[in-house]
């Protein structure tokens, strides 16, 4: 499942593009508009089966992705459950938890 399934796309036209979209040769440019990120509330991350990880120099979400799902475009998950929207917002040493049961993160989070 890709993080775009069922975003809403915009057009953008504005002015302020007005140099952008001409060195392009386009009249506007169609992009995915920013969502509102949804976490999930903590009752329901407490019912979801979790692995604690030491978050250490280096790690990155794509990794933790695809060591745990066998697919690092799922690096989101991680992120969003773990209300972190990057790496940068974690410290090393800090505990993070990836949650095991994917499917059900999967519904707490859309």
């Amino acid at each position: 499942m890709s993080r775009y399934t069922g975003r809403k796309k915009g057009k953008n036209d504005t002015e302020m593009y007005e140099d952008v979209l001409e060195a392009r040769g386009v009249k506007q440019i169609v992009q995915y508009t920013t969502p509102a990120l949804k976490f999930p509330q903590p009752d329901v991350v407490r019912r979801i089966r979790t692995k604690d990880h030491l978050w250490q120099q280096g790690d990155k979400f794509w990794r933790l992705a695809s060591q745990y799902y066998g697919d690092p475009q799922l690096w989101w998950v991680v992120a969003q459950f773990n209300q972190k929207p990057t790496e940068h917002h974690i410290t090393i040493g800090e505990t993070i938890k990836i949650p095991i049961d994917l499917a059900i993160a999967l519904g707490a989070l859309n």
